[in-house]
Parts: C-alpha cells; structure tokens; sequence
C-alpha cells in the first residue's frame, strides 16, 4: 500500500471550509441567493458544511443541490432539481480539483440554462490542470507530479483529513 502523506487534518480542513465559505459570502453579498451545487459525495459533504456557514452569516437565501456523475466517464450529469437556474449564482463544489475534468463536465446541465455567474470551490487545487479551469475559491493549493494522487478521506458526514499518495 503507498504511503498516505497527510497534507490537511480535520481541524484544518474545518478552518479552510470556513475560509471558503466567508470568500464566498464576500463574493456575492449583493445576492439575494445562491446554489450551492455539490459533486457527489465527497463535494456534497463540503457543500454541506459551507450551506451550514454560510446560513450563520450571510443574509442570503442558499439552495443546496447534489450533482451526480460517474467520474471516470462523466457525459451523463444528473442534478436533484430540476428548479430553472436562469440568473442564478451557481457555486461548483467538489473536494480536489485533479486535472479539471470533472468540474468541466459537472457544469454541463448549468449550461441549458443562463446563470448570472458560476463559480467552483474545493478543498484541493492541484494547480496542474489537463482541462481549461481555474477554480475561484480553494482551500489549499498544491503542486504535485503527475504521478501523485491527492485523496480526501470521508467518514459519514465528517471530513477527516486530505492526503497525498
């Protein structure tokens, strides 16, 4: 088994998803809501806890919406709503940002659509991206080879730690 190099602990990862949500309150404290769209399961769980932040100190209403993709063939994206997101503010969440392909695909049904503006967020930007994205709030950035794979490590609701392997 490789060797797990633990780059974030939970305590830290708390700090950081505050961090995230306060950038994203800053960003968008004119509106009068946002959608927070979390990449199942990992950036569910993160859109989660930001939702939960953001209602303690953003006058704003927050809609939180799950979006649902196979990873490693990611054509068929699927929402849990079919709400009209027209000129909405869209937050992309996921946990690590790798090559940039998921969150690609992931603003796919975003695109039937006219949102006044998308934005992504995760916990890990990996800083060398195969696709065209450029995530606008991280937690923490890395620079890695491409052979190193960051993973974050789940239990139920709780984010443990983020890992570089």
């Amino acid at each position: 088994m490789a060797t797990k190099n633990v780059i974030l602990t939970e305590d830290i990862i708390q700090k950081k998803l505050e961090r995230i949500a306060y950038e994203i309150y800053e960003h968008n404290s004119a509106e009068p809501e946002i959608i927070l769209a979390g990449i199942w399961d990992r950036g569910l769980i993160m859109a989660q806890k930001i939702a939960a932040i953001l209602q303690k100190i953003a006058p704003f209403k927050i809609h939180l919406i799950e979006l649902r993709l196979d990873k490693q063939h990611p054509l068929e994206v699927k929402l849990s709503t079919d709400m009209d997101l027209t000129d909405k503010v869209i937050v992309l969440i996921d946990d690590v940002a790798n090559s940039g392909r998921t969150m690609l695909y992931a603003l796919k049904p975003f695109l039937q659509y006219l949102p006044r503006k998308i934005q992504t967020a995760v916990l890990v930007d990996r800083r060398h991206k195969s696709f065209p994205l450029s995530v606008d709030f991280v937690g923490y950035s890395l620079s890695t080879t491409l052979q190193d794979m960051v993973m974050v490590d789940v239990e139920g609701e709780e984010i443990r730690s983020a890992y570089l392997v």
